[in-house]
C-alpha cells in the first residue's frame, strides 16, 4: 500500500515549538539567505526540517527570493496561540507543501473537520480514520495527533478519538473546503487572521498580569523578576511534584494552643490550680485553616485596594518558581477560571468560595471598604461583586494582583502544561546572553573566560541535540568573587553535561576525546581516592582545549601589518592590517546593503562571533578597541578589533575561520588570500 505524508516530520507541533519559531525569525522581510542565516543562528536545525514545518504553519512565505514573516511586530503569546488554533482548524491536504499527496486526484480535505466528522459518524479509531481520508496509509500521523490534541477540541488517546464537550468555540469548518491554492502566497494568506493592535499600544494594561518567564537554565529568569519587582510586595512559592491545591491555596493544619485545665465542681466548671495556687495549663492540638501563598497574595491585594483612598492601589506579586515542575491542573483546580482577566485586569468569571475558605476570607476582610466599589461593580452589570468578595462568597482577582512564574524549557519537565492553561498567560522569553560579569574558570593558576565557554558548549549542545532546552545560561554556575573554581566547574557543569545532556548521544564529538584517543568519561575528572578524591585539573584543561578555549590574557591584539608575502583582498580591495579584515568586511557589506538598518546588519553578523577569540564581533554599543561603522539609518555599529589570529601553528586560526565562513555565506563579500 502506498504511503504519503500530510505534514513534515520534525519537532512536535506544541506551543513551545511555535514560540521557538516565532522567537527566532526576524520581524521584517529579508532576502532568503539572510533570513535563514539569522534564524539558524537563534534556532539550530532551522535550515533542515524546522523551516519546512514553519512554512506549513504559514509562519512565513518565500516570494521572489525574499522571506516574508507572518508577524511583523512584537506579539503576545495569546495572539500566537490564537493564530495556531485557527491554523489547526483550517489545515488541509493536499497542499503545496505535501508533494506525496499531490497529483493523485485527491481533493482538498480539512484534517480536523474530517476526523471530527468521523467521530460523529461513530468511528473512534484514529488510524482507521486517517486511512479512510484518502484510501492510503498516511505517514507522520503522530505529528497530526500532537497538534490536534494541543490546539483543537479533538482528543486522541493512543488510537481512540473523542471530542472534548467542555470547550467553547468548537465550530467545525467544511470537511472539503472549496479553495484554490496555487502558490505559497495563496497558502500564506489562507491562514491569515486579524490581530488587535500591538500590545505595546494597549491603553489599559501596561504590564502583564499573568506572565511566565521561560528559557534555558541559568538565563536569569528569577533574577529578572527580582529586579522588576524590587521595592514591591512579593509572595514567593516554588512548585514541585508534591505541590497540590491545599499547599498552594490553604487547608486545615494542626496547631498547638495553651488552655487552662478545667474541672467540674457541682454544676460549675472551675480552673484547676497547682500547689502554688496558679492555674494549670496544658497544650492542646486544634485544627485551623492556614492560608498559603495564593490566598495570602489574594487577601493582601484586596486589602491594598481598601487602603487606596486616593489613587491606584499598590501592586501585589505572587511569584511561582518552576511552575512546570508541578501539576498545574491539580494545583490551580477551579482557580483556573479566575485567570481569564477582562480589559481592566479583573477576573472575567468569578467563582464561589468553598465554606472553609469563606470563613477565612470573612475574618480577613472584616471591616474593609473598597472606595472603588462602584466602578468595579459596573464591570459586572452593577452586580454587587465587591460585597460578595468581602463577604467571602466570591473569589475574584483584582487588577493589582500579578501572578508571575518561571519555567525552564527542558524536556525533563515532569508535568506538561496544556494549551488552555498556557493561553491565559503571557510568555516572556529570557534568552542566553552575556551578563558581562567578567567571570572566569580557574583551573590551577590558569583562568578561562566563562562566557567564551558558555558560547562554545552551547554551540556543541545545539549541534548535537538539535535543541535549545539543555543549553547553559550565564548564571548556570555561580562564581565566587568572579571566579568559578575547578571543583565547582566539574561538580556542577561537567556533571550536568555528562549526565543530562550528552549521555544519550554517545559523546561522539572530538571535545570528549581523552589524550590517548579514548573517551573522556566523567570518572576521569577525579582521582580514585574515595572520600579524599580531588579534581584532576589536567583533564579539565584538556576538555576546554578540545572546545577551542585558550587561557584568558593569552590573546594578543592583532593591530599588526600583514606579512609582506601574503595579500588579503576584500572584493578586490587590498587590506594591509590583519585585524582590519573583519571590520572592512562588514563595512563593505553595509556599503552594498544601504537599505538595511543597523539592527538588521547586527542580526546578520552577530552569529560570526564564534570565529573571534573574544566573546563578540559586532555591537550596537561602543566597546574598547573597536572600529565604528555608520549605517544608512544614522545609527552606528562597532566591530571588534581584538582577538584575531592568523597563524596555522596555533590552536586556532581565527582569521582563516572568519574568511571561510564569510565566503560560504554568499553575502556579496568575498575575501581572498594569496601568497607571492
Amino acid at each position: 500500500m502506498a504511503e504519503a505524508s500530510p505534514i513534515c516530520r520534525g519537532k512536535n507541533l506544541t506551543f513551545e515549538t511555535v514560540l521557538s519559531f516565532v522567537n527566532a525569525m526576524p520581524l521584517v522581510p529579508m532576502k532568503k539567505a539572510e533570513f535563514h542565516r539569522i534564524t539558524e543562528s537563534k534556532l539550530k536545525g532551522w535550515t533542515q526540517t524546522h523551516s519546512q514545518i514553519a512554512r506549513q504553519l504559514a509562519l512565513y512565505q518565500e516570494k521572489d527570493g525574499m522571506c516574508i514573516p507572518r508577524f511583523t511586530r512584537k506579539v503576545s503569546c495569546s495572539e500566537i496561540l490564537r493564530y495556531v488554533e485557527n491554523w489547526a482548524k483550517l489545515y488541509f491536504v493536499p497542499n503545496i507543501y505535501t508533494p506525496s499527496l499531490n497529483g493523485s486526484g485527491n481533493r482538498a480535505t480539512n484534517i480536523y473537520a474530517f476526523l471530527k466528522n468521523e467521530v460523529k459518524l461513530g468511528e473512534s479509531s484514529y488510524s482507521k480514520a486517517c486511512t479512510q481520508m484518502f484510501g492510503i496509509e498516511l505517514n507522520n500521523t503522530d505529528k497530526i495527533r500532537v497538534y490536534l490534541n494541543n490546539f483543537t477540541d479533538l482528543i486522541i488517546n493512543d488510537d481512540a478519538m473523542s471530542v472534548n464537550q467542555h470547550l467553547s468555540d468548537c465550530s467545525m469548518p467544511e470537511v472539503y473546503p472549496k479553495i484554490a491554492i496555487e502558490s505559497a502566497e495563496d497558502y500564506f494568506n489562507y491562514f491569515s487572521i486579524d490581530l488587535p493592535c500591538g500590545i505595546e499600544d494597549s491603553p489599559i494594561m501596561e504590564t502583564y498580569l499573568q506572565q511566565i518567564f521561560y528559557g534555558a537554565p541559568g538565563t536569569g529568569k528569577s533574577h529578572t523578576i527580582k529586579e522588576v519587582t524590587r521595592n514591591e510586595d512579593v509572595i514567593r512559592t516554588t512548585f514541585h511534584p508534591d505541590t497540590d491545591y491545599s499547599s498552594f491555596v490553604g487547608a486545615y493544619k494542626p496547631t498547638t494552643i495553651e488552655e487552662t485545665v478545667m474541672t467540674v465542681i457541682g454544676t460549675k466548671a472551675v480552673p484547676v490550680e497547682d500547689a502554688d495556687g496558679n492555674e494549670r495549663k496544658e497544650s492542646k492540638i486544634i485544627y485551623e485553616f492556614v492560608a498559603q501563598s495564593f490566598l495570602q497574595a489574594y487577601i493582601s491585594a484586596w486589602k491594598k485596594y481598601a487602603d487606596s483612598v486616593n489613587g491606584e492601589p499598590k501592586k501585589e506579586f505572587l511569584v511561582i518558581e518552576e511552575i512546570n515542575r508541578g501539576n498545574c491542573a491539580q494545583i490551580f483546580g477551579d482557580l483556573f477560571q479566575l485567570l481569564d482577566r477582562n480589559g481592566y485586569g479583573f477576573s472575567e468569571y468569578p467563582i464561589k468560595a468553598d465554606a472553609d475558605m469563606k470563613k477565612q476570607l470573612q475574618k480577613a476582610f472584616k471591616g474593609l471598604d473598597i472606595p472603588q466599589k462602584h466602578s468595579i461593580n459596573a464591570m459586572y452589570e452593577d452586580r454587587d461583586v465587591v460585597k460578595e468578595v468581602l463577604d467571602g462568597n466570591l473569589l475574584l482577582l483584582p487588577n493589582n494582583l500579578y501572578i508571575w512564574a518561571t519555567m525552564n524549557t527542558s524536556d525533563q519537565s515532569l508535568f506538561p502544561i496544556d494549551s488552555a492553561f498556557k493561553r491565559r498567560w503571557d510568555w516572556t522569553y529570557i534568552p542566553i546572553s552575556n551578563a558581562n560579569k567578567g567571570w572566569t574558570i580557574k583551573i590551577g593558576d590558569t583562568h578561562y573566560d566563562w562566557w567564551q565557554f558558555v558560547e562554545r558548549i552551547n554551540d556543541l549542545i545545539g549541534r548535537t541535540t538539535n535543541s535549545e532546552d539543555k543549553k547553559l545560561g550565564y548564571f548556570f554556575c555561580k562564581a565566587k568573587d568572579g571566579v568559578i573554581s575547578a571543583e565547582t566547574f566539574v561538580g556542577k557543569v561537567i556533571f550536568y553535561l555528562w549526565n543530562d545532556v550528552f549521555k544519550d548521544y554517545d559523546f561522539c564529538d572530538q571535545a570528549f576525546n581523552d589524550a590517548d584517543g579514548n573517551k573522556l568519561t566523567f570518572d576521569k575528572f577525579y582521582t580514585a581516592e574515595g572520600n579524599d578524591s580531588k579534581v584532576i585539573e589536567e583533564k579539565v584543561k584538556l576538555f576546554l582545549l578540545n572546545l577551542g578555549l585558550e587561557p584568558s590574557g593569552q590573546q594578543k591584539d592583532t593591530n599588526e601589518d600583514i606579512d609582506s608575502k601574503t595579500i588579503f583582498k576584500i572584493n578586490g580591495k587590498e587590506i594591509k592590517v590583519l585585524n582590519a579584515i573583519p571590520y572592512t568586511t562588514i563595512e563593505e557589506y553595509v556599503r552594498l546593503h544601504l537599505e538595511q538598518s543597523a539592527q538588521q546588519v547586527l542580526d546578520i553578523w552577530t552569529p560570526f562571533k564564534k570565529y573571534s577569540a573574544d566573546s563578540w564581533i559586532i555591537s550596537d554599543k561602543e566597546e574598547i578597541y573597536s572600529y565604528e561603522i555608520k549605517c544608512n539609518d544614522g545609527k552606528s555599529l562597532w566591530v571588534n578589533k581584538n582577538g584575531w589570529m592568523h597563524d596555522p601553528s596555533k590552536q586556532r586560526d581565527t582569521i582563516n575561520e572568519f574568511i571561510e565562513a564569510v565566503n560560504a555565506a554568499n553575502l556579496g563579500v568575498t575575501i581572498t588570500e594569496s601568497v607571492i
